[in-house]
Parts: structure tokens; sequence; C-alpha cells
């Protein structure tokens, strides 16, 4: 089964540290969390306190509880939505947990879904999905099946495509 650390560690990798751009739509940030989307993330608490100390941001990364609070962030909103540790192939999951913090999960979902039914030889593995952005039980089962009869880079590969068309075609409004 996946691993959350492994996801989080690749994440983590794009995601800067303290930033306040008045330019940047999400505000005051930090890992990525804005504080105008997550205004009661736990982690602000801790970062206030910081802000008269001679040495922030820079001491923000050595702090093991805002460190903490931001992987329980992580884990709880991106992770855990799409059943994260049931899914049985690593890169599925960093690949659905790094479009969900991009994206958001429910978008995530929709790729692999969408995905797996163009994958599905006409209907022949398992029952076409619901392409609505919620994981349950039919989405990891049609996964399940998907990845006992074909290897995960072809579905990657899709998730990849779907996710690029939609920055496409953001880009060109």
């Amino acid at each position: 089964m996946a691993d959350f650390r492994a996801a989080y560690d690749v994440t983590m990798g794009h995601e800067g540290g303290y930033v306040n751009d008045p330019n940047d739509a999400g505000g005051e940030t930090y890992k990525g969390i804005a504080r105008r989307y997550n205004p009661d993330w736990s982690g602000w608490q801790v970062i206030d306190a910081a802000k008269d100390q001679p040495n922030f941001p820079a001491a923000l990364d050595d702090n093991a509880e805002l460190l903490d609070s931001v992987y329980d962030f992580y884990k709880q909103r991106y992770w855990n939505p799409f059943w994260g540790d049931e899914i049985p192939d690593q890169q599925i999951a960093i690949e659905l947990f790094d479009t969900g913090v991009n994206m958001g999960v429910g978008r995530a979902v929709k790729y692999l879904q969408r995905g797996l039914n163009l994958l599905n030889r006409n209907g022949k593995l398992y029952d076409d999905l619901v392409e609505d952005g919620d994981f349950g039980q039919n989405t990891l089962n049609a996964l399940v099946t998907y990845l006992q009869n074909d290897p995960s880079d072809y579905l990657l590969k899709i998730m990849n495509i779907l996710q690029g068309m939609h920055y496409i075609n953001y880009m060109k409004k």
C-alpha cells in the first residue's frame, strides 16, 4: 500500500517556506498553505507567535510543532479523502496527492476515474465509474482490478494529460 511520507516528500519538494507576497492571491503562505484559504489552520498561531523573533522566518523550518501541523494538514486534507493508505501503487498515490494539492482532490479523483474508464477495454475489466470526483469503494476496486491487468504507466500518462489540458484551457482564458 502507498506511503504518505513518500508522497508528502515529493510534493513538499515543490512548496516553499514562508512567503507573504502581496501579489499572491493566497496572501501569507507557509509550505503551500495559504492563510486566505485556510485561516483556521493551527500553524498560523505558531507562525504569528514567531513573527517578533529575530530569526523569523528562518526558524520556522526548525519548529517541530509547526512541521507536524503542516504534515497533519496535508494528510487530512489531501491524502485521506482518496484513501491514500489503500492505494496499491505508490506512483498513482503520489500523482493523486500532488494533483490534489494543486488542483483539488475532487479534480484529481476525476482524472483517475476518467483514466480508469478510458483504459477499461469497453467495460470488460469492471463497471465504468461515475466520474464524480468522489473516491469510494467502486473507484478503489476499479483501480485494483486495473493494476492487476496493466502497469500504472498508462494511467499515470492519462492523468497527466488531463491535468495538462486543464492548465492549457486555463491559460487560454
